[in-house]
């Protein structure tokens, strides 16, 4: 359901969640190797999700990624949604262009329903929220 490519992003996301600050920014080679990604290509996703205000950065001397408070308060779909586009969540399981409510795969109806479950926990769920299960132990992530 999720590329490689935004199941970095989320990581990076809460490994900022968890180590980052308006006062104490992240650089790209602390985060890659942290969540054990090439530094090129973790950048590159970082960059697009600034670029998107999904997350924060500031050049220079004592620049970096972090969150604010608003990035905290963003649910983990604008994430997958920059990096993935709308049509990954959406898309038939069995990758049928013409998959449909009107003309449905063989799959469709069985999983439409988790599918909209998983797509409504992932826009309630906050990044704020995911960091403290992270931090007080309540999930894991290995950073």
């Amino acid at each position: 359901m999720l590329s490689n490519s935004s199941k970095y992003a989320i990581k990076a996301v809460l490994f900022l969640a968890l180590n980052s600050s308006e006062e104490n920014k992240v650089m790209v080679k602390d985060i890659a190797g942290s969540i054990n990604v090439p530094q090129a290509y973790i950048a590159k996703l970082l960059q697009e999700l600034a670029k998107e205000n999904i997350i924060s950065s500031t050049r220079g001397y004592k620049g970096g990624f972090y969150l604010d408070e608003a990035n905290l308060n963003s649910s983990l779909i604008p994430i997958i949604y920059v990096i993935d586009g709308d049509k990954r969540l959406n898309s038939c399981m069995l990758s049928l262009e013409k998959c449909n409510e009107e003309k449905p795969c063989p799959l469709h109806k069985i999983l439409y329903r988790s599918r909209n479950n998983i797509l409504t926990s992932l826009k309630s769920k906050t990044i704020k929220e995911l960091s403290a299960d992270v931090e007080f132990g309540n999930s894991f992530l290995p950073l």
